[in-house]
């Protein structure tokens, strides 16, 4: 029997609300150049999901905030997610309060808050992760 190996991706992604407005960024490159996506990506080596979601939210937007702050909304690991390869993602949701700016940084393109009821048809499958977000209990939306 011959075996085969799958290289699989590890990152984060980070669901970041303001009264009722979700953080997107327009991603700066492909796959998915343009599209609206949450903060996030890779996990470095010696470091947590949690902590490289803290870490990427502020490169992304600017916005820091306290890892231990966020909640884990689930695992995030469909074979088929991104167009790249296999990439499992751990998705954090954060709220911040209110006059909280973000300005674009690192791979994102621009920033910006979307309502809730506008924040549909992003890129990977960030729109299944927001609404997860929203059902979670006590969520802030």
């Amino acid at each position: 029997m011959t075996e085969t190996f799958e290289t699989i991706r590890y990152t984060a992604d980070v669901v970041c609300v303001r009264d009722g407005a979700v953080l997107l960024i327009e991603r700066g490159w492909p796959p998915h150049k343009g599209q609206l996506a949450l903060p996030g990506g890779h996990v470095d080596p010696g470091e947590t999901s949690r902590a490289a979601a803290a870490r990427e939210l502020l490169e992304e937007t600017g916005v820091g905030v306290d890892p231990w702050d966020m909640e884990l909304i689930g695992i995030y690991d469909a074979p088929e997610r991104d167009p790249r390869g296999r990439y499992v993602t751990a998705a954090y949701l954060v709220t911040v309060p209110t006059g909280i700016t973000a300005q674009a940084g690192d791979d994102a393109a621009a920033v910006r808050w979307v309502p809730l009821s506008d924040a549909h048809g992003l890129a990977f499958d960030h729109t299944d992760i927001v609404t997860a977000a929203r059902y979670r209990q006590n969520s802030p939306f």
